[in-house]
């Protein structure tokens, strides 16, 4: 079947209505650049999921990391789309605005040099994200074992996709299908998903982020949805040139390496048990107080980021979406990031 007929099927589709999540920030943002919408039947719903690591860090955790650029003879280090994330008292980009000492980095292992040449500093990595740049941070605490830096401490935030998303499948009944992380699944492999497609009998499809891929994987993910029923559903993979079953085995090693499995919050989600990363014993030299960081922000009653996460609502239907709430002026963290699905809808709002 080529990409027209596909098309074709897709726009023409009069079945029951259907909730495909796709779980990644890049899908969303594909999808609206390519106007995959569009294309589709009105019965055919694309809801965005909780793949955004920055959305879904607590405000805890933000207030951790500007407790550290204030103190003296420290240095909090991150990337730039942390920077207007809200805490409990403020952002970073405010608390920077204050006198805090809050650097940019490129690349988590650029730390080591710069922690390297002033001893007299502590650099602290505020470590966010899933598992596509867990190993990053991994190379970088071995770059700085085995070169003797100890002035470096990471204070993470990690987070595991497979967790929150079996927290969806058993909280989150009308979502039919599920549009795999693509970024993700090159690390932890299209098996990671075979026991959730089982256990909830849900299709579970890894496609890439050109739209005629993400075509191909709704509708994919649609033909599963039609097959009789008492057939089961499964995991397929339609990215199999960046994504193998088994995963980046050389990653996921260098991450059990240095992390273990931990309790951790998401903003939207709550507490999710062995979903986070957190350093092992052996390297709590590096460890910048990351366990306990589960403290939230109360957000205005009209703001439902949560929602949004779980794909309960689009974020155009939240009555604060560029009302009160706009990337410049952020309430929930859905609109502070270019993966966050209020931010790419707010940048692509035209195209809807």
């Amino acid at each position: 079947m080529n990409i027209e007929q596909i098309i074709t099927e897709l726009k023409e589709y009069k079945g029951p209505e259907r909730k495909i999540m796709e779980v990644c920030g890049t899908h969303t943002a594909s999808i609206f650049k390519s106007g995959v919408r569009s294309l589709l039947s009105s019965k055919i719903k694309l809801i965005s999921g909780p793949g955004c690591p920055v959305c879904v860090t607590p405000a805890a955790y933000i207030d951790r990391c500007i407790e550290y650029a204030m103190t003296e003879n420290h240095v909090l280090v991150t990337f730039g789309d942390m920077m207007k994330v809200p805490g409990t008292e403020g952002s970073l980009s405010q608390a920077k605005g204050n006198g805090a000492k809050v650097e940019l980095m490129y690349s988590p292992m650029e730390v080591v040099d710069r922690a390297e040449k002033n001893p007299g500093t502590t650099y602290v990595i505020a470590g966010v994200g899933f598992e596509t740049t867990v190993p990053a941070y991994a190379l970088t605490l071995e770059e700085a074992v085995g070169r003797g830096v100890k002035n470096i401490r990471l204070l993470t935030a990690l987070k595991t996709v497979m967790p929150a998303l079996e927290w969806i499948c058993e909280n989150e009944a009308e979502i039919d299908g599920f549009l795999c992380p693509g970024h993700v699944s090159v690390i932890i492999g299209s098996a990671a998903y075979e026991n959730l497609a089982e256990q909830y009998q849900k299709p579970f499809v890894v496609a890439g982020f050109e739209p005629e891929h993400i075509l191909a994987g709704v509708y994919d993910i649609m033909r599963q949805l039609q097959v009789e029923s008492g057939k089961e559903k499964g995991v397929h993979n339609l990215y199999k040139n960046a994504v193998r079953t088994e995963g980046n085995q050389k990653a996921m090693s260098v991450i059990d390496r240095y992390f273990e499995p931990g309790a951790a919050m998401w903003r939207g989600l709550g507490m999710i048990e062995a979903s986070g990363l957190y350093l092992r014993p052996e390297f709590a030299l590096y460890d910048g107080g990351s366990k306990g960081l589960d403290r939230d922000l109360e957000l205005p009653e009209a703001c439902r980021c949560g929602d949004v996460i779980v794909g309960r609502i689009n974020p155009n239907e939240c009555p604060m979406f560029g009302t009160g709430c706009n990337p410049m002026n952020p309430y929930g963290p859905c609109m502070v990031s270019s993966e966050g699905a209020c931010g790419i809808w707010h940048r692509n709002i035209g195209m809807l």
